[in-house]
């Protein structure tokens, strides 16, 4: 039998650690036992410091418990069905209260989720009993909404000379002969997870008649890699290079770990010289990262490491003895803003490649070009029905709709064509739209494959597809006094293309 489970707690006296927050959950519990209804406790912490064990032990003062892993029951329905009932309903023990216990609600993520957050705060809200939720990343994005419904109790990680008189005492019920100093050092490798300290213990009585410090020494610490917001706050808020390096030993894409840095720095310091000198290092980091890619060398990473921990951190004269609340970049809300117009872009550019065979760049690149085309309502029609684009793309590139009586018109005139001359027509368009492809990949010229003509620049007026050597230069020569003659024109051509950003 596992010593975890032969000395769990049967009290909330037998905890280890956490005194202050004991004595709130026991205040709690009084408060529902004299019928004075509390919001749900929400106990935040670490693996391996009794978040579980305490909710179990509370369990005991209550007529009933229903236990619920919410990472294992994602699903809205799942969730509700499970306990949904049960929250609202009256106990099988006439008025008595049951507890409802929803254990890592922080492992509700992604895709899989299907409202599993929603569900819970539907719970919190209807529940007429008392509730348990807990969680093991205090800054988890999933229990943002949660946090407000419930009264959060941040649990901390045991000491270790609470964790070695723990040990003391399981170790004279087994009969274990052990030398002091080894179970300190236990207790310290452990690094406040009792769990992993009572198992150590366990597996090395099993190997020795006596325990000694000799028996620890090949014992590795416990791995304690931090989360993204430790590491964060340990680069701005430390001086000691090791302090960084040990902060920065963390399991998540460095270049996102860049990124928070970078939208942190100015929330933390307030000398300009020492963001400036930070940002420096930023930019540094950066190129390694930018290097990295390039070369697939990823040796690169540890000098970027290097810029963006210790760099940022030596940037500031002395630490802030000040509360900065980490922020998350807003990049990624404004790529989020941004992801619908990305999506339309593509599409489009997909199309474009497929009928005129041309690249995804290439085919961005026309966009300006295609915006003022579009002006035309026939010839938006007819570039659209080619490129079998919908309402919404077309959107893209004119605010207004194409008239319908257009769009009548243009389909009575493609129904009584004959096939021989829809092809011909669609090859003129193809020919329209690559005259301006050629363009684009001219480096210097500046110059429109087409006319705009009319009072109102809605008149596009293709020029010739081939031309003789002899016109080409007069052309050249007339078309500066055209643009010069309409210079609104220009400008809102110069405006069309301005506007063309992602």
């Amino acid at each position: 039998m596992l010593w975890t489970d032969k000395y769990r707690p049967q009290e909330l006296s037998e905890v280890v650690g956490n005194k202050k927050e004991i004595e709130i959950i026991r205040n709690w519990v009084n408060a529902w036992k004299s019928n004075d209804p509390q919001i749900p406790l929400l106990l935040v912490g670490p693996p391996g410091i009794g978040k579980t064990t305490l909710a179990q032990i509370i369990s005991k003062e209550f007529s009933e418990s229903i236990e619920l892993n919410a990472s294992d029951k994602r699903s809205h329905d799942i969730i509700r069905n499970t306990i949904g009932e049960s929250s609202s309903s009256r106990s099988l023990f006439g008025d008595e209260y049951k507890l409802i216990i929803l254990d890592e609600v922080d492992g509700i993520h992604g895709s899989n989720d299907r409202g599993g957050v929603k569900a819970i705060g539907e719970i919190i809200k209807s529940s007429k009993h008392p509730m348990i939720l807990i969680a093991n990343d205090f800054y988890s994005k999933k229990i943002q909404s949660i946090k407000t419904k419930c009264q959060v109790i941040k649990m901390k990680k045991s000491r270790w000379n609470s964790i070695s008189k723990l040990l003391r005492e399981i170790a004279i019920k087994e009969g274990v002969d052990t030398n002091p100093q080894a179970l300190k050092e236990i207790a310290v490798k452990s690094q406040g997870d009792v769990r992993s300290a009572i198992n150590t213990l366990q597996a090395l009585s099993s190997k020795n008649s006596k325990l000694e410090v000799d028996d620890i020494e090949n014992m590795k610490t416990k791995d304690t890699r931090s989360d993204i917001f430790n590491a964060i706050s340990g680069v701005l808020k430390s001086k000691t290079p090791a302090h960084v390096k040990e902060a920065m030993w963390i399991e998540e894409d460095p270049t996102l770990v860049m990124e928070y840095i970078a939208e942190n720095i100015p929330r933390e310091y307030k000398k300009k010289e020492e963001i400036k000198k930070a940002y420096d290092y930023i930019s540094k980091a950066d190129i390694f990262f930018g290097r990295t890619l390039s070369s697939r060398n990823y040796g690169y990473w540890k000098y970027a490491s290097d810029f963006m921990g210790i760099g940022v951190s030596n940037s500031k004269h002395e630490t802030y003895k000040k509360f900065t609340k980490i922020q998350t970049p807003t990049i990624f809300s404004l790529m989020s803003r941004n992801r619908g117009k990305r999506n339309l872009r593509d599409g489009i550019a997909e199309k474009m490649s497929v009928k005129l065979h041309i690249s995804h760049a290439i085919a961005i690149s026309m966009f300006p070009y295609l915006e003022i085309m579009f002006k035309n309502d026939e010839l938006a029609w007819e570039i659209s029905d080619y490129l079998e684009l919908e309402d919404t793309e077309i959107k893209r590139f004119r605010s207004k709709k194409i008239p319908k009586k257009v769009i009548t018109k243009m389909e009575k005139q493609k129904a009584q064509m004959r096939v021989e001359e829809r092809d011909k027509r669609a090859k003129e368009i193809k020919n329209q739209i690559t005259d301006v492809i050629d363009e684009v990949k001219k480096p210097n010229d500046n110059e429109l494959p087409f006319e705009i003509s009319g009072p109102d620049s809605t008149n596009v007026k293709e020029k010739p597809l081939i031309e003789s050597e002899e016109k080409e230069p007069e052309k050249t020569e007339e078309k500066p006094k055209k643009i010069e003659e309409k210079p609104k024109n220009k400008k809102k051509t110069d405006k069309q293309v301005s506007l063309f950003s992602f």
